[in-house]
């Protein structure tokens, strides 16, 4: 028995929670569909009957009732606008709410992953996941009233027919009965795999352009733009091979199907020759309209090839949602390969490159796996609690700042959104970053760019010193927060910080390859000795 899908039970809730839009828009497009066959056999008897009066003379055309059948028509026409847009309207309205609570379940789950699955999702692929493969879900979401639909057009279909012939009647229901049957079979076999393979495609393309994007200006430099965009084409040439699979795939299907729906109408035609002209009419052309009624199931049993792909890839990422949260740790203090470290304790951690001083800092926010056995918070081994159990503990300033696209405050506001503007500039002097700010356009209003470009490497690393400043914790976990610094400003900078500490009691974890940072700290962790100075 396989396990079941988070992505399957997710939606399941949110038909459940959206089943007012659901059923209204399944009540329009049964209407719709009603109408429109009504409207289509209708007019084949109304054009019909007229044509037999005027053969047969002025009385004949005198006697005719043409306003009654009018007024049908026009009736018809404005149930099936009406229809078609509550359809569309409620349908739609359903799927969008439904989908904009997957997005952030689908982004929670990915930013709360494990860290080897979080690291492991290149930007592209979980942008795929985010992008199409939730387009794919989206659509199979707002083809829920298809069954609705197809239901009324051939009801109302058959009962048209049957004024002209039940035996008709009996050969178009068989026929519409075949033509659902072989489309969901022959879809299940022919378009699934092509459908798959679309999605997978994608991804890989996508995944491709991400890698090659962040890399655009060491392409250029060394003159390998040409070798990036050949190989992005192998992955277009690939996505493009799956869409013409899936779409020759849909031209058979759709073929097999317009064939079926020509020798069921044709049949309808024939068993309906012996009634009067108008009523044989009706009869064809409800049957015309009662087999295009059906399309839309057809085109979901054509699609779940791409859908059950992308619930399968959306399920190893979603979280749920009404998952509670493990309490954070009461006991702020911490203990590194041995050594206890109290509420507001100053440490360095040095030692050569590749020694795991970055991934100390990143397992104690949860952003790598704890080692086994060399960090406790509190009494407790961080490798035995949930991941990113002690975040709330540390305020965390990397070496490699990552800035949002968006405006200075913006990125200050992601370590406390309701901070006003005299805080954020007390948090940007202290990180030697208000000069430059104020000289800003807008200054905190100044947008930065596509990951802070406007600004440098150093400002960036400064700007996201002083968002870690923002974040109300006991510690600041600072990775070389003067690197690239000229002497005066890193000695500004250690001064301020050294000040703030001094405020604020917080401690710090500083990792740094220069001697100034050193200094704010007593006690120096080698990770290469394992020892404590």
């Amino acid at each position: 028995m396989s396990a079941p899908s988070p992505v399957g039970e997710f939606l399941a809730r949110q038909v459940r929670l959206r089943r007012g839009d659901l059923l209204i828009a399944g009540l329009a497009g049964a209407a719709t569909a009603a109408a429109t066959t009504l409207l289509l056999g209708l007019s084949g008897w109304f054009l019909a009957g007229a044509a037999l009066a005027g053969a047969a003379g002025p009385a004949a055309v005198q006697a005719f009732n043409y306003l009654l059948p009018s007024a049908g028509l026009r009736g018809l026409a404005i149930v099936r606008t009406a229809g078609r847009y509550g359809e569309r309207l409620f349908g739609h309205r359903a799927a969008f709410r439904a989908l904009a609570a997957l997005r952030p379940a689908l982004f929670a789950g990915l930013a709360a992953a494990p860290p080897q699955q979080a690291l492991g999702l290149s930007s592209g692929e979980a942008s795929a996941r985010l992008v199409q493969d939730v387009g794919a879900i989206e659509t199979l979401f707002v083809r829920r009233s298809a069954p609705w639909v197809a239901t009324a057009a051939a009801g109302v279909a058959v009962a048209a027919i049957a004024l002209a012939s039940i035996w008709a009647a009996i050969a178009y229901l068989a026929g519409l009965g075949l033509q659902v049957a072989a489309g969901h079979t022959l879809a299940g076999h022919l378009t699934r795999d092509p459908g798959r393979d679309q999605l997978r495609a994608g991804g890989r393309l996508k995944d491709g352009l991400g890698a090659y994007l962040l890399a655009a200006p060491e392409l250029r430099c060394f003159d390998l733009t040409h070798r990036a965009v050949e190989a992005l084409m192998i992955h277009d040439e690939a996505l493009g091979r799956a869409s013409l699979r899936r779409r020759d795939a849909e031209a058979v299907l759709g073929l097999l199907q317009a064939g079926l729906a020509a020798m069921t109408i044709a049949v309808v035609a024939a068993l309906s020759m012996r009634a009067p002209l108008p009523f044989a009419a009706l009869s064809v052309l409800a049957a015309l309209a009662g087999v295009d009624g059906v399309t839309g199931l057809l085109r979901a049993g054509q699609e779940k090839g791409a859908y059950t792909e992308a619930v399968a890839r959306l399920d190893g990422v979603l979280v749920d949602p009404g998952a509670v949260p493990s309490e954070p740790p009461t006991d702020a203090s911490l203990e590194i390969d041995g050594h206890r470290l109290a509420a507001g304790a100053r440490l360095a951690i040095i030692g050569p490159s590749g020694v795991g001083k970055t991934r100390t800092l990143e397992a104690l926010v949860g952003l790598r796996a704890a080692p086994p056995g060399r960090v406790r918070i509190g009494l407790r081994p961080l490798e035995e609690a949930p991941t990113g159990w002690a975040r709330p503990l540390f305020a965390y300033a990397p070496q490699d700042a990552r800035l949002l696209t968006g405006t200075v405050a913006d990125n200050l506001r992601l370590a406390a959104p309701d901070l006003d503007d005299a805080a954020l500039w007390d948090a940007l002097a202290d990180a030697q970053l208000d000069a430059r700010v104020r000289r800003l356009p807008r200054g905190l209003q100044t947008w930065i760019g596509d990951g802070g470009e406007v600004l440098s490497g150093g400002e960036r690393r400064r700007l996201s010193l002083a968002r870690a400043y923002l974040r109300p914790a006991p510690w600041l976990l600072l990775d070389e927060p003067t690197e690239g610094l000229d002497r005066g400003t890193e000695a500004a900078l250690l001064a301020a910080l050294d000040r703030r500490l001094g405020r604020t009691r917080q401690g710090v974890v500083m990792v740094s390859h220069r001697p100034a940072p050193l200094r704010l700290c007593p006690n120096v962790l080698s990770l290469a000795s394992g020892s404590v100075t």
